[in-house]
């Protein structure tokens, strides 16, 4: 049987694990509770965006061949106020009509393309340009430059468009940003938010394990049946051996 001084120090152990470890149980069930009730569609911004676009056709294109390019080994086809483009080897678009390059959209054209990648009805507020973006950016990972279009609304809605292609890249809005600082604090990863196997999560996972297995540990060690059967065994013994 554990003896009262050992008994001691798991329960200290635990308690002070407990402390250490409490506000980072709280940020994990916090954001858990707003995973499990939070629609993820609705996360990524869906009731924003036109969900519906429906590509236009063009015709009379300038053959691909006859672009000034010495190779192509990606091809697509972008609309940009109502002009074709080729967005070719993804590094640069040409007029479909002409074959002129394009080195980037202007900001009327990024408002026309964010319009029509969201929902009617929204109004422009303004439009910023940014050439660089840190970890904790909610515009991170993505195509840059781009111009990001800030829409009139109580959601803080922006759109962002990459300058180089015309592309519409994603939305934002207040419920994602809330999404994506729970899942920073859910993954531990406050240098990229998108790490799920940095060396933090895994040192509080083992830690928080350590403190469940000590609490059962101290259920045993102070339960009073289990005391009461441990000391009527030792009896036994004694008795036994008299």
């Amino acid at each position: 049987m554990i003896t009262s001084k050992t008994a001691l120090k798991i329960r200290k152990t635990h308690r002070y694990l407990g402390l250490f470890l409490g506000v980072q149980f709280i940020f994990w069930t916090v954001s858990g509770l707003y995973f499990s009730w939070t629609d993820i569609d609705d996360i990524h911004g869906d009731p924003f965006k036109n969900l519906s676009i429906t590509p236009k056709t063009f015709s009379n294109l300038i053959s691909p061949s006859l672009l000034e390019v010495a190779t192509i080994h990606s091809m697509e086809l972008r609309e940009i106020s109502d002009i074709p483009f080729y967005w070719i080897n993804n590094t640069k678009l040409y007029n479909a009509y002409s074959g002129e390059p394009k080195d980037s959209i202007t900001p009327t054209e990024a408002i026309d393309i964010a319009k029509r990648s969201m929902i009617e009805g929204l109004k422009v507020e303004s439009v910023d340009y940014i050439s660089q973006t840190n970890a904790h950016h909610e515009y991170r990972k993505k195509m840059l430059p781009a111009y990001v279009i800030s829409f009139e609304s109580n959601n803080n809605l922006k759109a962002y468009v990459s300058s180089a292609d015309g592309n519409f890249q994603t939305v934002r809005h207040r419920s994602w940003r809330w999404f994506d600082f729970l899942w920073m604090t859910h993954t531990m990863d406050y240098e990229s938010r998108d790490d799920f196997n940095n060396v933090l999560l895994r040192a509080f996972s083992l830690l928080g394990l350590i403190t469940v297995l000590s609490g059962f540990l101290l259920w045993f060690t102070s339960s009073p049946k289990i005391r009461r059967y441990y000391r009527a065994k030792k009896n036994k013994s004694i008795k036994e051996g008299l």
